[in-house]
């Protein structure tokens, strides 16, 4: 059975905000924005995505429970969940697809609680600091890994 040629795209809390939240931090692109650059740069590679945002911890643990039924692998930003969820990490390991972890800011020269990553060691991607555009190069650089074509 080959892989699957979808991706998730899971947006973490207050990512709904984009394009009027913080515009100084995360510029004025909007989530529709987002998911739209996303879904271009997927399908140019060929494949499709489903994308969700959610406020709510338990609704995107069960959207990634429900990838491994349908996807190749996750691009994620978890947004402030990357500091504080154990239980986000968890479930991305669970599911062993391969994930794509994205900020449009970057982290590490913020607050000094966001300097840790839950995630981080659970994906194999990581897109920090590059703004929106750095979407597109999460998908990129999944699929190359999805495909095999990752350079090691």
């Amino acid at each position: 059975m080959t892989a699957p040629h979808r991706l998730l795209l899971v947006n973490g809390p207050n990512l709904n905000l984009l394009g009027t939240r913080e515009p100084g931090i995360y510029g004025s692109d909007t989530l529709a924005d987002v998911e739209r650059l996303v879904t271009d740069a997927a399908a140019a590679r060929g494949f499709e995505v489903r994308a969700m945002q959610s406020n709510h911890e338990g609704v995107i643990v069960d959207a990634i429970h429900a990838a491994r039924e349908d996807c190749a692998g996750i691009v994620i930003n978890p947004a402030g969940l990357s500091h504080t969820s154990v239980v986000l990490r968890d479930a991305l390991a669970a599911v062993a697809l391969p994930v794509a972890e994205i900020h449009i800011s970057d982290v590490m020269q913020r607050e000094s609680f966001r300097h840790h990553s839950y995630v981080t060691d659970v994906a194999v991607v990581h897109v920090i600091g590059e703004g929106v555009p750095g979407y597109a190069k999460a998908v990129d650089l999944l699929v190359d890994v999805i495909t095999g074509q990752a350079e090691g």
